[in-house]
């Protein structure tokens, strides 16, 4: 049965999603929204913010109505903030945004409110990875794993004795656990560990989880609770105007001497100068994590610390998960086409009425 939204699209008056790809591995997905559906797919030529603003503004984009974007395709438009929303709504007939990815940082979703603009994510299909790649960083961290690993690629296991001089690491039994964040990612974290024999797995989360969704975790109703009480804490937040530089000096201050900090969340949640300094003076024992705060251009006395574990932000960076993803961003648009309405959009847009 036909929709009355999908009504609105007949063969002559297609739905126009603009697409900026890349799309890498869902390429049937977006190969049968052109063939079961009225739905056209639209291209920029944009190599660079300045290039897609002029774009819009000469009208090459005026038919589109919808977004579907990447994390990636920030290289050719920039972030979508307000000022990129504005001139899309003044010279497009955009309604709806899909960003391919969980964190949508990039865009700024209380302006795509302002604006009548839906926005969508990609909750859930990444957890899996993400949390997987948690459990790598922090035993790497606890164990020193990557720092023996060098040791030994320099030839230095000969020379350096018993593990190449790698110093002595830590196990994770009857340590305590503190995830900042239980969204479905930090859950997934805390499934993922639940085998290794922490004493306590704590949380601090806007509210409290549900009994069956915590599975014993123990709640803190502050940071600063879990701050004090945690031997390892996971990052698991969003990035945004509150949580910017909140792993900072001051909240260094608060935590166990030697604690281990790791971070598969957002970058510029760690003040970075801060922590190289929590680092140095052994306030921080070990960190590990897969984001930082001017990708690519990253810090390269930081990632170079002897008791820093990295990764180039591979979080989601495997077959399944990518394609996981891209094919959800084509049901989002799907969803729309059918309904008027995306299939996930982002909490903050939850309660907002669109045309």
């Amino acid at each position: 049965m036909t929709s009355k939204q999908a009504l609105h699209y007949t063969p002559h008056n297609p739905l126009k999603v603009l697409n900026l790809g890349p799309i890498r591995f869902a390429h049937r997905s977006w190969e049968e929204l052109s063939t079961k559906y009225n739905v056209e797919i639209l291209e920029t030529s944009a190599d660079n913010r300045d290039d897609f603003i002029k774009e819009l503004i000469s009208g090459k984009l005026q038919s589109a109505n919808y977004i579907a974007r990447t994390f990636e395709s920030a290289q050719r438009t920039g972030l979508f903030d307000e000022f990129l929303l504005k001139l899309v709504k003044e010279h497009t007939q955009v309604k709806a945004i899909s960003h391919c990815g969980a964190g949508y940082d990039q865009v700024d979703a209380i302006a795509c409110g302002k604006l009548g603009i839906q926005l969508s994510n990609v909750p859930n299909v990444v957890d899996n990875a993400t949390a997987d790649t948690a459990v790598y960083l922090l035993l790497g961290a606890m164990r020193n794993f990557q720092l023996g690993a060098e040791n030994m690629k320099k030839g230095l296991w000969k020379s350096n004795g018993k593990c190449g001089g790698t110093p002595y690491g830590h196990d994770p039994e009857r340590k305590v656990l503190g995830i900042l964040g239980m969204g479905g990612i930090g859950r997934t974290i805390r499934d993922r560990l639940l085998p290794y024999g922490f004493s306590k797995i704590l949380y601090h989360n806007r509210k409290p989880l549900s009994s069956d969704l915590g599975k014993g975790a123990i709640y803190c109703k502050t940071k600063e609770e879990l701050y004090k009480k945690a031997d390892i804490i996971c990052i698991s937040i969003p990035l945004n105007e509150h949580t910017k530089h909140s792993v900072n000096a001051d909240a260094f201050s608060q935590m166990k001497n030697g604690v281990t900090i790791v971070n598969t969340a957002r970058g510029p949640i760690v003040n970075e100068a801060d922590l190289k300094e929590a680092l140095k003076n052994g306030k921080v024992g070990s960190f590990g994590s897969d984001v930082w705060e001017n990708e690519p251009d990253v810090d390269m006395e930081l990632i170079s610390m002897p008791n820093v574990t990295v990764l180039p932000h591979m979080g989601t960076h495997t077959y399944e998960t990518m394609q996981g993803m891209e094919e959800h961003v084509v049901q989002n648009i799907i969803h729309y086409y059918e309904t008027g309405k995306v299939l996930s959009m982002v909490p903050e847009l939850s309660h907002v009425e669109f045309d």
